[in-house]
């Protein structure tokens, strides 16, 4: 589920924090999405402390859906979206992703990635996969390996030194 949608409704979220939100997760939804539209809307804009907050989407080539009706790939992009919004908003110093992009087919998974990559001067993102895609986009690769059964050994690949790295192994 998407339950820290909700957590909007339970704080003081003041007017002109909510529209730096709204226009940011417009702008990251276009950029992850390549296209389309994105925006959040108050339910009740006359009762700003009690209102909900309804997540429209319309992804390139489809009609304008409320968030409840795109596939769940479509949805979790989304969702990463406002997140990835809101990070941009108020930057935090570091970002654990645990299997965020799961839902995601390969194509939404480079977009991702490389957001992330070309979004990473203020935040450091950690991202816990098992994707192929988000892995090559990777500054540096740590991994856990059980060589011998009962002893767990712990690897880091440093992706900018991987050419050198296959050159050796290779003569």
């Amino acid at each position: 589920g998407f339950v820290f949608f909700n957590c909007f409704t339970h704080y003081f979220l003041p007017y002109s924090t909510f529209k730096i939100i709204n226009d940011n997760f417009k702008e990251v939804f276009v950029e992850l999405f390549g296209g389309g539209k994105g925006s959040l809307i108050l339910s009740d804009e006359a009762n700003i402390l009690e209102s909900g907050i309804e997540i429209e989407v319309q992804p390139p080539g489809k009609k304008l859906e409320n968030l409840s009706l795109l596939s769940g790939g479509e949805q979790s992009f989304a969702a990463i979206s406002l997140y990835l919004a809101l990070q941009r908003v108020n930057p935090s110093p570091f970002c654990v992703f645990d299997e965020i992009e799961s839902a995601l087919d390969d194509v939404n998974i480079v977009k991702l990635a490389s957001y992330v990559r070309r979004n990473s001067d203020k935040t450091q993102y950690i991202l816990i996969t098992h994707r192929r895609g988000t892995m090559e986009r990777a500054d540096t690769i740590y991994g856990i390996t059980m060589r011998q059964k009962g002893i767990s050994d712990y690897m880091k690949l440093n992706m900018a030194k991987l050419d050198d790295i296959i050159k050796e192994y290779a003569e």
